[in-house]
């Protein structure tokens, strides 16, 4: 019989959730409790009582503890929304074009990939250029941080190669080889112990973190695969294809779980929601379809753009869903009705890509019409246009806090805008100008 002891509860703004870290026979674990449907006006004396029978790791006598974390998640709900952002910073990343850019959790550091054939380092509160990975003989795509923990980064390039590198030092670590054309797409599980990455050869190819090795190659696909993504408990991970379809499958042993079919054009975008049970693709079929995990069935299919679909995404919490298009707009659905809340009007150009903030109360859309916008998810209203750049917008994302947002551009330049209320602050011992 194992000896189980509960040590701590650590909070989870986003989404809502209180982290168990308990003991198994001496070794140190950690397991979550989501509360995905907790909202303000929750009665929280309910939720305890829920959260006690169905955990057995927590008996009644822990209710006063848990009750002050459930009352802090609440309470964080209510604050202010950050609305009104100013431009903080320009950044001339790169000589040649910007590919991608991304922060890391904490939102101090991001990074930026160009066809210069690099990856630069930022410090988001100075502006620094921190370090500059070289060693890629073609563009560098695709880019990612291993958040939530940031201390590793991944670049994948029309090399054909990925390497993985040591954030805080700049120093790589690995070259991964094997993919027969350029990589497009990659990921971290989140457990940050597999790189996935998507290639233009028709495959996928799972990476173990710690030896730099080939785990598996998913093998399925009839054409390039544009869009991957892990589920929350990192066991499954879908790939968006230009042959029409997605598909999902099982980490551990590398097989084809579902095929999704049903899209008439090449899959532009795919993700799971955070508890896993769903997952959404967009197509240039002018279509996004919410699907199933578990049987891989289709639930609901949306059409209400008139051009491509380029980008779709769920909340933190995965009770919306947002479709962004060629047609200029980004349309915002309950996963649960499936009903269209709201079409976002207003830009001039096709939408490339749509974020929530990490509260779920605001969508950011980047466009071709050299703007990003900054809407309300509750009354569909714009309430900011980021303007200043002078070309198209490939890229927006917040800061785990939603207080910071970055953008980048086809004319070469990162934007950092900081929230009137930030309270995003950088690291002791760094300068904030």
């Amino acid at each position: 019989m194992s000896h189980v002891k509960l040590r701590k509860f650590l909070l989870r703004y986003y989404p809502p959730g209180i982290i168990l870290q308990y003991e198994r026979d001496g070794v140190m674990m950690q397991k979550p409790v989501d509360l995905l449907d907790l909202t303000p006006d929750a009665d929280i004396e309910m939720v305890l009582t829920q959260i006690i029978q169905q955990e057995p790791l927590i008996s009644e006598n822990r209710r006063p503890a848990l009750r002050q974390l459930v009352e802090r998640l609440v309470a964080k709900m209510m604050e202010q929304q950050h609305h009104s952002f100013t431009l903080f910073k320009v950044l001339r990343a790169h000589v040649l074009p910007l590919t991608n850019c991304a922060f890391n959790k904490s939102g101090d550091r991001f990074i930026t990939g160009s066809y210069d054939r690099t990856c630069k380092v930022w410090d988001t509160y100075t502006g620094e250029d921190l370090y500059t990975l070289e060693g890629h003989k073609n563009v560098v795509y695709a880019i990612a941080f291993n958040n939530p923990y940031g201390d590793k980064i991944v670049t994948g390039s029309f090399d054909k190669t990925c390497k993985l590198w040591d954030a805080y030092t700049g120093q790589m670590y690995y070259t991964l080889k094997g993919h027969q054309t350029e990589i497009v797409c990659l990921s971290f599980n989140p457990q940050s112990t597999i790189i996935a990455t998507g290639s233009m050869d028709n495959t996928a190819k799972l990476w173990d973190v710690e030896t730099g090795t080939e785990r598996s190659s998913l093998v399925g696909h009839k054409a390039e695969i544009v869009s991957l993504n892990f589920n929350t408990g990192g066991d499954l991970i879908i790939t968006g294809s230009f042959d029409h379809d997605s598909r999902v499958w099982d980490v551990r042993t590398g097989q084809c779980v579902h095929v999704l079919s049903g899209h008439r054009g090449e899959v532009s975008s795919t993700q799971f929601n955070y508890a896993g049970d769903m997952c959404i693709s967009g197509s240039i079929d002018c279509s996004s379809r919410l699907w199933d995990v578990r049987s891989g069935r289709c639930l609901s299919v949306k059409q209400g753009h008139t051009d491509e679909v380029l980008d779709v995404t769920f909340d933190a919490t995965g009770s919306k869903f947002v479709s962004a298009s060629a047609d200029g707009t980004a349309r915002i659905y309950s996963s649960v009705s499936g009903v269209c809340m709201h079409t976002l009007i207003g830009h001039e150009g096709e939408i490339s890509k749509v974020s929530f903030n990490p509260q779920g109360t605001r969508v950011i859309t980047a466009s071709s019409d050299k703007t990003c916008r900054l809407w309300d998810v509750d009354s569909g209203e714009c309430l900011q246009i980021l303007e200043g750049h002078t070309d198209e917008i490939f890229s927006c994302a917040f800061n785990y806090e939603g207080d910071f947002v970055i953008t980048g551009s086809k004319d070469n330049t990162c934007r950092i805008w900081r929230a009137m209320t930030a309270s995003s602050q950088p690291r002791p011992g760094y300068a904030m100008e």
